[in-house]
């Protein structure tokens, strides 16, 4: 009986999620940030169009793949207010839509949206102009390094959950952006929580019996470095690498997050050869990337007792205000 309801239940957030996914969004984050011609839906817990002083931390916190930044945004705040850090800190949430929420709602013609979960690996959007995800977070990192806007700023925290840690991953993989920020004495760091899966950057992958002949995309972006998005152009592989594995990265992982049967888990045989689940598909990772560095990482790994597939509770918890606020 416990299964059967188990089961009726997975159907029915999946059935959720896709219904999101189809129907597009249901809440519409309030702000917009200008780039260029076009302008990024974006929550923020303070006005950053007047100088913040007060602010010595910026969290940029990352939606799943139901593209709902008000709620990451709420758990941002949550998480700061917690850990008694929401008056000095800018919890900014960029939400990057799709065409379903065009159908959905009336958006402007210069608000950008992408295809699909393209926005997940750095795509360019689908209008008004073909701009990457990634790159719309170095427009972030760059307004953060205004120095009359934020004067007091020492630190950048890019965290995603789930969907928003794949993003996460990959950005922190990819960016550039955050050099500049740390040549003004501004610390970035990232918090990747629960993805389903993450860039490797060669052909070895984890699962014993995986053969790479029954799943010829193994190792195509955003599975590996093969056919690279547009955002990359002109990177070397090893500059790649090497970049990564320099960055404060902490791996935060949901002991709990187990099912291989989840909804929301990728499923691809790309995915599937990085592990069965998302907690081992971390740890797997997180071993690969110490095998292959093995002088060191700026890196940790940290599970979530007792916690799930769950972004609230991840960052709320003990462990999460940690990695986010380095108490």
């Amino acid at each position: 009986m416990a299964k059967r309801l188990m089961a009726v239940v997975g159907l029915v957030l999946a059935c959720s999620s896709a219904m999101a996914a189809e129907h597009g969004v249901k809440v519409l984050s309030p702000y917009q940030m200008k780039i260029g011609a076009s302008e990024l839906n974006i929550g923020l817990s303070q006005n950053w169009n007047q100088p913040l002083p007060a602010v010595q931390r910026a969290l940029i916190v990352i939606h799943g793949r139901l593209r709902n930044a008000q709620t990451y945004l709420e758990s941002g705040e949550k998480a700061a207010t917690q850990a008694g850090q929401l008056s000095t800190t800018l919890v900014i949430a960029p939400q990057f839509l799709n065409e379903s929420d065009g159908t959905r709602h009336t958006l402007p013609n210069d608000v950008l949206r992408w295809h699909a979960n393209d926005w997940m690996a750095g795509e360019p959007a689908i209008s008004p102009t073909p701009l990457s995800s990634y790159a719309a977070i170095d427009q972030i990192l760059q307004r953060l390094g205004d120095r009359k806007l934020f004067p007091h700023l020492r630190e950048v925290v890019i965290a995603g959950h789930s969907g928003g840690a794949q993003v996460a991953q990959r950005y922190a993989l990819t960016t550039q952006a955050d050099k500049a920020l740390e040549a003004e004495g501004i610390k970035v760091r990232y918090v990747i929580a629960n993805p389903s899966s993450y860039a490797y950057f060669d052909k070895q992958r984890p699962v014993s019996n995986f053969d790479p002949a029954t799943c010829p995309g193994f190792n195509t972006w955003k599975y590996g470095l093969k056919d690279l998005p547009t955002y990359v152009a002109g990177q070397k592989h090893h500059t790649l690498e090497q970049n990564y594995v320099s960055r404060d990265i902490t791996y935060l992982l949901g002991a709990k997050d187990t099912d291989p049967n989840h909804p929301a888990l990728d499923k691809s045989c790309e995915a599937e050869a990085q592990g069965a689940y998302r907690l081992i598909r971390g740890h797997n990772y997180f071993d690969y990337l110490t095998q292959r560095h093995p002088q060191g990482l700026n890196q940790r790994l940290v599970e979530v007792p007792g916690v799930g597939h769950n972004g609230d509770e991840m960052f709320t918890s003990p462990e999460g205000q940690k990695a986010l606020f380095a108490r």
